[in-house]
């Protein structure tokens, strides 16, 4: 099968979780019952979702030069992403400090670090190692000057530019326009719009709002509610697998790096949605960020299990 690249630019960390019983007040020292690290970061976890669903994907981005990136860079490689546009840079890799108490409540800080080294440069290196257009994927974890013009660069090229904004930000006036296809979630529609998206008029009326920016189409992702599609020509939901989610982590990710797959195989975009909402219930039935991530042939065979969901 001859597939389009998947260029996926954007942040590479390193989560490092601990549980506690509860979590610390200010000042306070609690003991800790468990300390993991686990790769993260939205652009590589979407770029390891693509990667092992088969796509041609390549990652760009910055890591530093310390042990934390070089494990990023492993991980990378095992999930058949080419890691040759990533950088090292001086600054240390990027890092989130995640503490979860005994009943899931969480405090996270995340420090960027090398994330925003990722830079014009970059990007432009990205693009001409990829040849040929294909699906470019962005998110909000790297510099917004740095999104910015890669969707510029990227669009006048010919490529087809997928943008999940999260952490939720606007993008200039004249940027919009150049967004193929955005790939928010509820809260961030929220924040992007201005409006509520607590009911499905609202989203509706939401994902017209991003419509009249310019935008060519929205996908709104509804968690257990599976998603809403709306573009000028059409709009509808795309329901979910019913699943008994066991973490919601990276959920998200893997319908990016799934949709994009779909779409770099020549897949029709409601199709792409589909095999997208697949990929994310598999995801939601194991722990973990990029350790829940899932390989085409347990996609495949959860959809055969499962049924078309036409």
């Amino acid at each position: 099968m001859t597939t389009k690249t998947v260029l996926v630019i954007g942040s590479l960390n390193m989560d490092l979780a601990v549980s506690v019983q509860k979590l610390p007040h200010q000042g306070e020292t609690v003991f800790g019952s468990s300390f993991a690290t686990f790769p993260g970061g939205k652009g590589a976890n979407q770029a390891v979702a693509a990667g092992r669903l088969g796509a041609a994907v390549k990652m760009a981005g910055c890591v530093g030069r310390d042990g934390f990136g070089a494990d990023l860079l492993e991980g990378l490689q095992a999930s058949h992403v080419d890691r040759t546009c990533v950088e090292q840079v001086d600054q240390s890799t990027g890092t989130a400090l995640i503490t979860v108490d005994a009943a899931g409540a969480n405090t996270i800080v995340v420090v960027g670090g090398a994330n925003w080294a990722c830079d014009a440069a970059a990007v432009d290196k990205a693009l001409t190692a990829a040849g040929e257009p294909g699906i470019l994927v962005l998110q909000n974890e790297i510099p917004q000057e740095t999104v910015e013009y890669a969707i510029k660069a990227a669009k006048a090229q010919g490529w087809t530019v997928i943008f999940n904004p999260a952490p939720a930000r606007t993008l200039s006036r004249d940027i919009m326009p150049l967004v193929d296809i955005i790939i928010p979630n509820e809260t961030e529609t929220a924040v992007l719009t201005g409006l509520p998206a607590d009911s499905d008029e609202a989203v509706i009326k939401a994902a017209r709002k991003l419509l009249d920016q310019g935008i060519g189409t929205v996908v709104i992702t509804l968690g257990a509610r599976g998603s809403l599609c709306c573009s000028g020509a059409e709009q509808y939901r795309i329901q979910p697998y019913p699943v008994k989610a066991v973490d919601t982590t990276a959920a998200g990710d893997a319908y990016v790096g799934a949709m994009a797959t779909g779409l770099a195989e020549g897949r029709s975009l409601r199709d792409s949605l589909e095999f997208a909402s697949a990929a994310a219930a598999v995801a939601v039935t194991r722990a973990g960020a990029q350790p829940s991530l899932p390989w085409r042939k347990e996609v495949d065979a959860f959809i055969r299990k499962a049924g078309s969901l036409g």
